[in-house]
């Protein structure tokens, strides 16, 4: 039997690590292979301190976004990262690429999808990147879109926590406890050196969401994160599942 996947289109080369670094973690170490796409390196709008240094270019900011998210990968356990290139402010999403992530989903087959909030005003390539990712497993749900090809099934979609989620309108209704997983989810922010501003941010979040996530449990959880589910839970029983 083959290993069931997960896919998470993530716009900039950091998007995964803050907000689904606990997720990717938790299931790759359950033995689900974890791809992760990264559309744009955020090379103009998120590298702020890598352009403070002397004689800083493009190509140069580039390479370090990648390397950095390499080794966040690999604390994560993620089995598969790509790096698409497509520009940061603007993000430029052609139907060529938008074809590309098709083939993305009928090659993995993806249990669950993480990616980004439908909306946020700060940062527009986000609520882009969640549309492309969505539209894009609506195609490969589609018989007549490459008809030799086996389409996929419904594999949820789950929109992880944006950086203002008050204004980006974005209600979570999922928790996830990442306790267990904490320690690989904080080695793979600390990975993301050109951002240090935002290590002890979504080291708040985490915890925030932990007293959430305990507070709807009777479980012990000090660590969380949040997903907006994007279609409604198909489940078999209305009685929660055990916990730890």
């Amino acid at each position: 039997m083959s290993r069931k996947t997960a896919l998470v289109v993530s716009a900039h080369s950091a998007d995964f690590v803050w907000r689904a670094g606990g997720a990717i973690a938790l299931h790759a170490q359950a033995g689900i292979d974890v791809t992760v796409v990264c559309l744009s390196y955020g090379e103009r709008g998120e590298s702020a301190k890598l352009w403070r240094l002397d004689g800083m270019t493009l190509d140069r900011v580039k390479s370090e976004r990648q390397r950095e998210a390499e080794a966040a990968a690999k604390a994560l356990g993620v089995a598969d990262i790509q790096f698409w290139d497509l520009g940061d402010y603007p993000i430029t999403l052609t139907q060529e690429t938008l074809f590309r992530m098709v083939d993305v989903f009928r090659k993995i087959r993806p249990s669950f999808v993480l990616t980004h909030s439908r909306e946020d005003p700060y940062n527009r390539d986000h609520p882009l990147v969640s549309q492309f990712a969505q539209e894009a497993r609506i195609i490969a749900q589609a018989h007549g879109h490459n008809p030799d090809e086996k389409v996929v099934g419904a594999p949820p979609v789950m929109l992880f926590e944006p950086h203002q989620p008050e204004q980006c309108r974005w209600m979570p209704n999922t928790l996830l406890d990442i306790t267990p997983v904490w320690d690989q989810k904080r080695a793979a922010i600390e990975c993301m050196a050109g951002q240090e501003h935002l290590w002890e941010y979504y080291t708040r979040v985490a915890l925030q969401r932990g007293v959430q996530a305990a507070r709807n449990s009777d479980k012990t959880i000090k660590y969380g994160e949040a997903y907006e589910a994007v279609f409604p839970h198909v489940v078999e029983t209305l009685v929660p599942t055990e916990g730890r």
